[in-house]
């Protein structure tokens, strides 16, 4: 049957707010820790590109200069910046629009599948850059189409993961992903670093071939997967979405909580479309963009909360590190192997992102990237002014070992202000942030907005620190250090706490306060109250608002006087009083 129409009968649920959601099972972590593969993707993309570029291999074959193994000559051997700012940033444009187009595949085909289609396509860029030799144009064409299926996994993964975790611990479950990622760079400096030294097309082919694993084990693993319920309850089948919640909660497909959770989430779609009502496929998109920025809930809020909060993760410089880490540290002359540092740092940051796994539900999500912007101003400030004063390249171009050693290690201490709190903290955020009708559109523009940034940053920054450009060196940490004020602000003045709240909660949390009072803000009622679709027991009202009157009274409860005032086309005399 359809939703939201004339003619739908609401099914039944609670307003006791404990029974909106089954209790947490083993099988609901395993779910989403198979989901959360998918950060795997961005991230050993992330990490192979910056070692494959400085590979004297990889490097000979697309200048043309030749490269003596054995006497390591010449010393200054690197690709043009250009390049290196073509080959790194045209993957980012292609999961820019990857993402966007996945806005709208996870509405029309599911969840499930548009992630499945991402490997796919995925895959087939990975075929394209191995068969690449010297040919620049192929090999950008194969990162091009990689981007767009690394935009459709990274999209809807997280679209995924935030509507099948259950609400207690859907924070910690969605920062998987963020460890994922983590892992993912990890996984690509080691393979990197092994394959580094050979003098054959093996040195990069092999770390790009080894993604077709990843590819294969999400895809397949997906297909087995549940399909998420709230797509079903978007389309009208609430008999899959009863299934796909079963699944996902471990429970028996009549138990009273997949009832009491789905009329909870079928109530709250009824609300959000009479709030958001369907029009054509432009104005699908446009509603991202309406109401007032001012209003707490409104979509365009909403929108620039998701979108603002991945370019806010981006300009933290946490991809500068990772991208470009290995051409960084190798411009430090007579100083640590740049693969071995990168491999140190990638692993701090492995390391610490598991420590999110229970602060993000201990502490919350607001409080978490507040203490994390702090943290990395003052570290890559400390890490900058060392770089211009005792760090600084002498004469004879060497550089004090212990002042390079303490700027290591403060990077490392701005990885770990990163990887416990912005890295994961920004996917969650966006996952929580927006409602149904229009939840996938806005999650694929606020992962676009992620990839947007990347693109930025992986096109300047090899202008910006390349030794034939701009040079910056360490100084690009004051760059750095002066854009998390940014996402300090940002934390402070716009993102609300989440902490506990079910998605549908959400929606009324934001309505009612705003974020600097978010933290307190307790539900008092539940959907399926508000919208009459309630069972006939003590305490609870059913009504049908598409049907007039058909109401049962049950003496001590009733629909809300907000829904009541606000609610277009719902005859209030329907509504007890």
């Amino acid at each position: 049957m359809g939703m939201g129409g004339v003619g739908f009968v609401p099914i039944q649920g609670t307003a006791d707010l404990s029974r909106i959601e089954a209790p947490v099972t083993v099988k609901a972590y395993l779910l989403c820790a198979f989901a959360a593969f998918g950060g795997v993707f961005f991230g050993y993309d992330t990490g192979w590109m910056g070692g494959v570029v400085i590979m004297p291999y990889f490097v000979s074959m697309y200048t043309g200069v030749p490269y003596n193994y054995e006497t390591s000559e010449p010393k200054n051997f690197s690709l043009p910046s250009p390049t290196v700012s073509l080959m790194t940033s045209i993957l980012s444009c292609g999961t820019f629009f990857g993402s966007l187009i996945a806005g709208d595949l996870a509405d029309f085909v599911g969840r499930r599948t548009t992630i499945i289609y991402g490997c796919l396509v995925f895959a087939m860029g990975c075929i394209l850059q191995i068969a690449s030799t010297n040919q620049l144009v192929l090999f950008v064409m194969g990162r091009l189409i990689a981007g767009l299926g690394v935009g459709f996994i990274s999209a809807v993964i997280i679209l995924y993961m935030s509507e099948i975790a259950p609400r207690k611990v859907r924070g910690a479950l969605v920062s998987g992903y963020q460890f994922c990622i983590t892992l993912g760079i990890l996984l690509a400096n080691c393979v990197t670093y092994s394959t580094s030294g050979r003098s054959d097309s093996g040195s990069y082919r092999i770390p790009i071939a080894i993604q077709f694993l990843w590819a294969l084990i999400l895809g397949i693993g997906l297909y087995l997967l549940p399909e998420s319920p709230r797509y079903h309850v978007q389309k009208g089948k609430l008999d899959l979405a009863a299934k796909d919640l079963a699944l996902v909660r471990g429970q028996a497909v009549d138990s009273e909580y997949i009832k009491d959770e789905l009329a909870e989430i079928v109530a709250n779609h009824e609300y959000e479309m009479q709030m958001i009502p369907q029009t054509s496929y432009i104005g699908s998109w446009m509603a991202c963009f309406q109401g007032s920025i001012r209003k707490g809930n409104s979509n365009l809020r909403r929108t620039l909360l998701g979108a603002g909060m991945q370019m806010c993760q981006q300009l933290t410089g946490i991809n500068f590190i990772f991208y470009f880490g290995p051409v960084f540290f190798n411009q430090i002359k007579n100083g640590p192997n740049p693969f071995q540092t990168t491999l140190v740092t990638t692993l701090v940051n492995v390391l610490s992102t598991p420590i999110s796994f229970w602060t993000i539900e201990k502490f919350g999500r607001r409080l978490l990237i507040i203490i994390g912007a702090v943290g990395m101003i003052i570290a890559q400030y400390i890490v900058a002014i060392l770089g211009v004063t005792a760090g600084k390249e002498h004469a004879d171009g060497s550089h004090n070992e212990a002042a390079i050693k303490a700027m290591i290690a403060f990077i490392c201490i701005n990885i770990f202000s990163f990887a416990t709190t912005w890295g994961p903290v920004g996917w969650v955020i966006v996952g929580e942030s927006f409602p149904l009708p229009i939840r996938s559109r806005g999650v694929g523009i606020s992962t676009a907005s992620n990839w947007f940034w990347n693109c930025i940053i992986g096109t300047i920054t090899p202008f910006m620190v390349g030794n034939d450009q701009g040079g910056l060196g360490s100084n690009v940490f004051f760059v750095w250090g002066s854009l998390c004020f940014l996402s300090l602000a940002f934390a402070y003045f716009l993102v609300p706490e989440m902490k506990g709240l079910s998605l549908e909660q959400i929606d009324q949390m934001m309505e009612e306060v705003e974020p600097r009072r978010s933290r307190g803000w307790v539900a008092t009622t539940t959907f399926a109250a508000e919208m009459g679709h309630l069972r006939p027991e003590k305490g609870n009202y059913m009504v049908s608002p598409h049907l007039p009157g058909q109401v049962q009274e049950f003496p001590e409860g009733g629909a809300s006087q907000r829904f009541r005032e606000e609610l277009p086309g719902y005859n209030q005399a329907y509504f007890p009083r």
